[in-house]
């Protein structure tokens, strides 16, 4: 019998993170049972052979290679195609799921068929008690952002809808993968979430935080937090995502609010930062504006 929930890690020299996350993650329980992919995108810090030694101890675990790095994005589409699970579960290698995680995550999407993503209650590593993201929110310039981020820490309670699920640690079904595609592979990495969770509520999908599905976070770990790799793909990302998925009367209406924002913010970042990557993002992404 297939496992009724697939676990995707998508890994790139990583292995410091595997001795929180694997014991965590299989420690866990959720109905129907589980399987956890992990896909190495050309690791060169032992990694692949990390998770070879826990996949011949717990028949659970596979590992998929890949010969580069092949991104975010499409390691978790390639993944999605080998998965046997109603529900894929993606989860970043920096993470430590806490006891129930996963299975407040099933119970939630299982409980209406409409619901097409689940997001996790994320939590700063360093300071559990603290959100880093219980969703994904979008703001009228098209900016999205990490709801709750900062706020305490929310107390158990019903599902809250969402505009959608952090890909870090989500839920999302099945079914609503396929119909859409998944992940855009052209992002490689960031935003790659907001462009689904934007496709899938114009296609009729809804999406909910589950309070009681905690995981924490060690934020930006892989490839670190306000690096010009990082900013490059978010400016580049960002336009793409507005233009594929903001309904064009919004996106007329809100336009000056659009590019006031990067007016605004494009030159404090260059000056402060001295980072020309985000506008070079943004020129990149004009250059082959995303259809």
């Amino acid at each position: 019998m297939n496992p009724r929930t697939t676990v995707i890690i998508v890994t790139w020299n990583g292995r410091t993170h595997l001795d929180g996350l694997m014991p965590a993650l299989l420690a866990q329980e959720a109905p129907g049972g589980f399987e956890v992919l992990v896909v190495d995108n050309d690791s060169r810090d032992g990694t692949p052979d990390v998770i070879a030694e826990i996949a011949s101890r717990d028949s659970r675990v596979r590992l998929i290679r890949n010969p580069t790095n092949a991104g975010f994005a499409p390691a978790n589409n390639r993944a999605t195609d080998e998965a046997r699970g109603e529900f894929v579960v993606t989860l970043n290698n920096d993470t430590v799921p806490e006891p129930g995680w996963l299975d407040a995550l099933v119970s939630v999407a299982a409980s209406d068929a409409r619901i097409g993503s689940v997001a996790s209650q994320m939590v700063f590593a360093h300071d559990p008690e603290t959100i880093q993201s219980a969703g994904i929110r979008i703001d009228r310039a098209g900016i999205a952002w990490d709801r709750g981020s900062g706020d305490p820490r929310m107390k158990p309670g019903p599902p809250v809808p969402v505009f959608g699920a952090s890909a870090g640690a989500a839920l999302y079904r099945r079914a609503m993968l396929r119909q859409l595609g998944g992940f855009d592979p052209s992002y490689f990495m960031y935003l790659e979430d907001v462009d689904l969770a934007w496709r899938a509520r114009l296609a009729g999908w809804e999406s909910v935080v589950a309070p009681t599905s905690v995981i924490r976070h060690a934020h930006s770990a892989s490839a670190g937090e306000g690096s010009p790799f990082k900013n490059w793909h978010l400016g580049r990302n960002k336009v793409w995502t507005i233009a594929r998925c903001y309904p064009a009367p919004g996106l007329l209406e809100y336009l000056p609010a659009i590019i006031g924002y990067d007016l605004a913010s494009l030159p404090y970042t260059m000056v402060t930062r001295r980072d020309l990557s985000p506008l070079r993002g943004r020129i990149a992404a004009l250059r082959g504006l995303h259809p």
